[in-house]
């Protein structure tokens, strides 16, 4: 039996058309070239799911500064459906989390009847906060859920039962501690 390797990679014009079909079979929305563009601005922002070097999915988010606030949002995480329950979305989710620390907050859109994405989330600390209708031009249902997850940083000697510390093996990140409100 071999072992399953995750790995995430950058995405560039050399393997942004990967990107592009993944979105295409994943997504109900069709994304525009801007996007993509965007994407490849993105850096770290932006990255391929790898499993054993096959590209099965993809998690690309932006800096949001609309409404007063600096947060990051989630413009797409998603996996192809034979490679999920595989870790993959964990293992993305897990990379943006090491920006949100600079952001506080984690927002993104889901359609309404998309429970696998909503519970994904969810298992994550996210609640629904808002939903708007007719969100979506092309698709049905048309109304998408406004997830957000709100990080705040406690203080070092926080004595908080809510608190939580991360620690990740990947040697770019430190151990972190983060109030779930």
């Amino acid at each position: 039996m071999t072992r399953s390797s995750i790995e995430l990679g950058d995405v560039t014009p050399h393997n942004i058309k990967q990107l592009k079909k993944l979105n295409t079979v994943v997504f109900p929305v069709s994304y525009n070239d801007k996007f993509y563009v965007d994407v490849l601005e993105a850096g770290e922002l932006a990255k391929l799911a790898y499993y054993n070097d096959i590209v099965v999915g993809a998690v690309c988010c932006r800096i949001d500064n609309t409404e007063n606030q600096r947060r990051l949002y989630i413009m797409t995480l998603g996996c192809l459906f034979p490679y999920r329950r595989l870790g993959i979305g964990t293992v993305m989710f897990e990379h943006i989390m090491n920006f949100a620390e600079k952001d506080g907050k984690l927002r993104q859109h889901v359609q309404i009847n998309n429970n696998g994405a909503i519970e994904f989330y969810k298992k994550f600390g996210f609640e629904i906060v808002d939903t708007k209708e007719q969100y979506y031009k092309r698709i049905e249902p048309a109304d998408a859920h406004v997830l957000q997850k709100t990080l705040r940083r406690t203080a070092p000697n926080s004595n908080s039962t809510a608190t939580s510390t991360t620690a990740n093996s990947n040697s770019r990140s430190k151990a972190r501690q983060f109030t779930f409100v």
